[in-house]
């Protein structure tokens, strides 16, 4: 192909495609110039590469040895890691992020941002750990880059170093999806039990940030909102699925709810698109269901708690009443002991005081009487 033409990769890939197609998806993956090429035994192995390399002499396809890899466990392929373990990130492209030098301006965080949302699959809570940094890149904040922004940046860059490795889904196992939601955001998880150890590990995660309509869901609703996100993103691969798979949720109500004579409208969209899928909704306690719990909550970036505001304008307001009483007590409470069986939480009127309390209460110009 020449170089410079802006269609060129696209009819190279098809070029490609069409070449290979009975053997795409069976044993090999393309990517322009990229063979991948995956056996389940080294007799099997050199049958394919026989036959790869067999086509491509056949349509006037050529490769360099020196640029090949042979009858590996582990090769670099687009940026991964792919060995027999599972995915992994590819080192040189980690190194490329440690050794990233503080941005000086919104492209050059943008540009960050970029390359490391290729990876993101990886690391758990990356909106989570990003989202300060992705504030900064919006053109109505001042681009300031802060002690706090100088922090996030480098405990990002540290998630790259020791992100785990993600098994390959194989469709010939169970998937299992964990779902939780919370009042800001809803997260997945994609997991499977891998064969040499059968355990559960996980495939891919997943995260969404609730719009500001998708908080005012009730929480039945978000938690079923979380079931079709999660199904949504991974319905390559459970859509279709040889063995039925599992949907964990710690909203117990939800596994009647493909059962269920009632339905609005919403939910009955989504329960339409779940019947798309062979799976069973099983309960899983909050207290088991971790890992998407802390997704969902991933987009909660509040240090405090927020405190309600009064809507009601201050013309309105009039001075705070005051029980002159009130100070009169406190002042002969001192040094005394409460009786027991005095709740801690309220005051405590000596006898003597009794009488004005009373009469201050239902004599006052206030008119108001307390109780408790």
């Amino acid at each position: 192909m020449p170089f410079g033409l802006s269609n060129s990769p696209a009819v190279f890939q098809a070029l490609v495609n069409d070449v290979l197609r009975d053997m795409i998806d069976q044993f090999i993956y393309v990517y322009l110039d990229d063979i991948l090429i995956f056996s389940s035994s080294l007799q099997e192995h050199v049958q394919h590469v026989r036959r790869v390399l067999q086509r491509l002499l056949e349509n006037g396809l050529f490769v360099k040895a020196e640029k090949c890899i042979f009858h590996a466990q582990s090769v670099p392929f687009l940026g991964y890691i792919i060995s027999t373990e599972g995915i992994r990130v590819d080192p040189d492209r980690v190194k490329a992020v440690v050794d990233w030098p503080s941005p000086d301006s919104r492209k050059a965080l943008q540009r960050f941002l970029g390359f490391a949302n290729f990876y993101r699959r990886f690391i758990r809570n990356f909106s989570q750990l990003a989202t300060p940094l992705t504030a900064l890149t919006s053109p109505r904040m001042t681009f300031r880059w802060s002690y706090t922004a100088k922090a996030v940046f480098a405990k990002l860059k540290s998630h790259f170093v020791s992100a785990p490795i993600l098994i390959a889904p194989d469709p010939s196992r169970q998937f299992v999806v964990e779902v939780d939601a919370s009042e800001v955001g809803v997260g997945a998880v994609l997991s499977q039990r891998s064969s040499s150890d059968d355990m559960m590990h996980p495939c891919a995660f997943f995260s969404h940030r609730l719009s500001p309509a998708e908080r005012n869901y009730d929480f039945g609703n978000r938690e079923l909102l979380a079931v079709k996100l999660a199904l949504e993103e991974w319905r390559h691969w459970l859509e279709g699925s040889g063995v039925p798979f599992i949907v964990w949720t710690d909203h117990k109500n939800l596994e009647y709810i493909r059962t269920a004579k009632r339905l609005n409208s919403r939910q009955a969209r989504w329960t339409l698109f779940s019947g798309r899928f062979d799976f069973s909704l099983s309960y899983c306690p909050g207290s088991k269901n971790i890992k998407p719990d802390s997704l969902s909550r991933i987009f909660d970036h509040s240090e405090r708690q927020s405190t309600p505001e009064c809507i009601l304008p201050e013309t309105l307001f009039v001075s705070t009443l005051t029980w002159e009483v009130e100070s009169r007590v406190k002042t002969a409470l001192e040094g005394v002991t409460h009786p027991p069986g005095c709740p801690p939480n309220r005051l405590f009127v000596p006898e003597g005081y009794r009488s004005d309390v009373i009469r201050w209460g239902h004599c006052s110009n206030s008119e108001s009487s307390r109780s408790q």
